[in-house]
């Protein structure tokens, strides 16, 4: 998952620079999208190699790669600033989601075999039992919902073939997932049926159904960010 933080069992000064920078590098993604880095926050060096106990030439490294993804905006003579939000943003990359995520959709469900329904299957079925948490009344894990969400989603696209169109789709969803989890409200029922409707025609191999499924997904969700934003 592109934004899980990976477990670290090795004294860090044992391990290749280039592991350490990628380690530092999700450590720092992860708590910009989680809020832990809020908008706009100015990203000290100083305090962030006390924080991540990195070297100053990773740090900087690993801020101007975040910067490239547009998790951090770079400015001149000015340092390093969490990238701030705005509803314009988050509607265009919404819209930029549908685009990519609707299309390699489409690809995965012509493409995908047996091993693409299972997996699917699977991930749903974690993704539900979360949701039944959520609708309990118990939201004490909330990146863990995220996580079975973002997996389920990637299930429902990774036949597509193209490791490219992956690649796009996960910094665009992360760049979605950090506005949901400023002002993480669940859905409910809501929520629950589209993603059921999703796997269903998805399975069935309808390909412009399961398409629609997400769209209107991804088009309602946005409408309930927007009105809690």
């Amino acid at each position: 998952m592109s934004y899980e933080i990976k477990d670290i069992r090795q004294d860090a000064m044992n391990k290749p620079r280039n592991v350490v920078g990628a380690s530092t590098y999700q450590r720092i993604k992860n708590d910009i999208i989680f809020g832990r880095l809020a908008p706009g926050a100015k990203l000290k060096l100083d305090g962030l190699r006390e924080r991540y106990q990195a070297s100053m030439s990773t740090l900087r490294e690993t801020l101007s790669r975040l910067a490239s993804e547009g998790f951090v905006d770079a400015r001149d003579q000015r340092g390093f600033f969490v990238t701030p939000v705005s509803r314009e943003d988050l509607i265009e990359i919404a819209n930029l989601r549908i685009l990519l995520e609707c299309h390699a959709l489409r690809l995965s469900v012509e493409r995908g075999d047996a091993d693409w329904e299972g997996n699917l299957v699977a991930a749903h079925h974690k993704l539900h039992l979360m949701e039944r948490k959520l609708l309990a009344g118990d939201d004490s894990q909330r990146e863990d919902w995220k996580r079975c969400d973002w997996e389920f989603h990637l299930a429902m696209i990774e036949a597509c073939g193209s490791r490219n169109l992956l690649s796009l789709h996960a910094v665009l969803y992360d760049k979605y997932l950090r506005y949901q989890m400023l002002v993480l409200t669940y859905r409910g029922e809501d929520a629950v049926e589209e993603h059921r409707q999703m796997i269903d025609k998805a399975l069935a191999r309808d390909v412009e159904a399961s398409a629609a499924a997400l769209q209107r997904h991804v088009e309602r969700g946005l409408a309930h960010t927007l009105a809690a934003f």
